[in-house]
Order: C-alpha cells, then structure tokens, then sequence
C-alpha cells in the first residue's frame, strides 16, 4: 500500500511542470504583438526583369526627332494656301513663294541655305523695296536669309526665320553686275561699325544706308527692322525732324553687317507681336543697350568657385514637332507646289557651291 502510495506521488510530481507551463502557453498577448501578428505583410516589388530593363534605358537613351532636322530636309514649298503659323520663332510656313537668285533690283545671298523663301506679301515687299530704294541712291539689295521652303526651325543660325515674315538684308550695296554663284556664297557682308563697336563708321556708313533703312520702315506692313545698336545711334542722329519711322527700328545684338525687316501677320494662323512704343527709341533705352555693348567688350574677371556648364546655343533650340502648331505636320507632310515658271528654283547644293 505504502509502495503504491509513492508511485502516486512521484507521478503527480514529475507531470507538475507540464501543468504549470500551460497556463503561461494559453495567457493573452499584449495588444501590439497582437497587431503585429494580424498586420499584412508588406507588399514586396519583383524585380524587374532583363528584358523590361533594357526596354526603359532604350526608350532614355533614344534620341529626340528635332522639328529643325525635318524641315531642313524640305527643298520645295508645301502645295497649299499660303500662311505663316505660329509664331516668329516657333511656326512654319505653307504656301511659301521663292524669291528668284537674281532680279532687277535684287540678288539673294548663300543660296546653298535654300533660304530664300517666304509669305507672298513679304516677298512682294522686297520686290517693291529693292526697285524704290534706287531713288535714294540705293543700287539693289543683297537679300540673305528670308526662310526655309516650309519655314520651321533652321539647321543652324536663326531662332526667328520660321513662318516666312522676316528677312536680312545686307548693308553692302548690290554691284552694278551679277555676281556669280560662287561668289554669291563666298563674298563677306561689310561691318558698320569702327573700331570702338560703339559707333559707325562714316566713311562706310553713308547717307544711303540712311535712306534704305528709312524707306523699309516707312512701310506700313513693316512693323520692326533689327539694327546694332551703334547703327541706331548713327539714325537717330541723322534723321533730322522727320522721326516718325524711328520707333520701328529697334535695337539688337550683332547685326552689324545687315538690317532685319520683319512684317506682321498677314492671316489669321500665326501668333501677332506687342506694339512697339511710339516714342524714337533714341533715349534711355538706345543708352542702355550701348551700356551693354560697352560692356561686352571688356575683359570678363574668371569667376569664383565652379564655372556654371556652358549651354551652346544650339541646345537652347531643341524644338520638336510636339512643341510646333498642329498643322505644321500637316504642312511637313503635304506635295511640293510646282514651282512658278519665270522664278529659278533654289537649288540643292551641289559640290559647285561647296569649299
């Protein structure tokens, strides 16, 4: 009996630490293990694979289609009604109409640049320029760059030049000859200025020049002419009583050798420019800009700390066809118009024009 006692006890002895285990086991978790035991689990991102990979560094590293590579190749006008669309410096042009290589009164300038094309009325008004301007003692205009066949942004050079509204025309007198293809291309324009860069110089800049700025401005479809600065001093100081044109002329960086007439917009597609004030121009603003110049023309101190990365022109000028009016694809993609039958074609250059 004693002995079965003992087995009884040693029994309930050795299950003891089992029975007091379990209620530990079965006792509530605090509230934040709880939270956390029920939280979902994070969502995990599968890492991209090789091929989806190589799609998006291909798709950052495709190069952008420039709307300035795409007109540039165009070598005739687009066969439609003419306008100038959007703006000076972000359009195009349909319709354009070539001004011939050489006329009575004219002769154009690099025709390599197949630049000689713009809006009818603007062609018609260097017509009318260049026959005019022989009263003033004018004997033709050296025309350089009006636009591109179908207008748009230009492979190098110029921002403006893009709707068929504006044109450069030189401040060296046409010669009493046809000047030949090559020389054309080849012939430097003559500088205005002295040797400060802040004025004419008179034994170039002459009564004429005067004259043939006047008369351009003088025009009421005109409603800017781009000059230096210093060659707006030398017209505000020759114009006498009559300065009613002087507000048109305005001042501009280079343009040394040349003016640039620009008209308005003649229909309804292209963007207007703000009115100029009335006054000549030949006050506060025409010292500022001399100011400017002046300053130019010094030696610039290297500045402190890290040089800000230089930007090229070129780069400020990446137009593509998104960023141009709608029906400037329109005009990109339409037939070449035939061209008129008394104005000589503007030519692709051919290794005659090359150095």
């Amino acid at each position: 009996m004693r002995r079965t006692h003992k087995v009884i006890v040693l029994a309930l002895m050795l299950a003891a630490p089992a029975v007091a285990a379990e209620p530990a086991a079965k006792a509530p978790a605090p509230v934040e293990a709880k939270r956390a035991a029920t939280a979902p689990l994070p969502e995990q991102k599968s890492a991209p694979s090789k091929s989806s990979a190589k799609k998006a560094a291909k798709k950052d590293t495709k190069p952008k289609i420039l709307a300035r590579d795409l007109f540039g190749k165009a070598q005739g006008a687009a066969d439609l009604k003419a306008r100038s669309i959007g703006w000076y410096a972000k359009g195009c042009l349909a319709g354009g109409v070539h001004l011939a290589d050489a006329g009575p009164d004219w002769q154009t300038m690099r025709p390599s640049r197949n630049r000689a094309w713009g809006h009818p009325k603007l062609i018609a008004l260097l017509k009318r320029l260049g026959s005019e301007a022989k009263k003033d003692g004018w004997s033709g205009l050296l025309v350089g760059d009006i636009s591109q066949p179908r207008g748009g942004p230009m492979l190098s050079g110029h921002a403006s030049h893009q709707v068929g509204l504006d044109a450069d025309i030189w401040l060296t007198p046409m010669p009493n000859r046809a000047l030949s293809r090559r020389e054309r291309e080849d012939i430097s324009a003559t500088s205005m200025l002295d040797k400060t860069k802040l004025s004419v110089d008179p034994k170039v800049f002459t009564a004429a020049h005067v004259a043939l700025i006047k008369r351009a401005a003088s025009y009421s479809a005109v409603e800017r002419v781009f000059v230096h600065p210093a060659i707006k001093k030398a017209l505000c100081q020759a114009a006498g009583k009559d300065r009613a044109w002087l507000y048109k002329v305005r001042p501009i960086w280079g343009h040394y050798y040349h003016f640039h007439i620009r008209i308005g917009c003649p229909n309804g597609g292209c963007e207007t420019q703000p009115g100029v004030k009335a006054d000549d121009g030949c006050g506060a603003e025409l010292k500022g800009w001399l100011k400017n110049i002046e300053a130019s023309l010094k030696p610039k101190p290297k500045p402190k700390g890290p040089e800000a990365p230089y930007i090229p022109p070129s780069a400020r000028r990446q137009i593509t066809m998104e960023q141009l009016p709608a029906e400037c694809k329109v005009v990109l993609n339409s037939p070449n118009a035939s061209p008129p039958a008394d104005e000589a074609m503007a030519a692709t250059p051919t290794a005659a024009t090359k150095k």
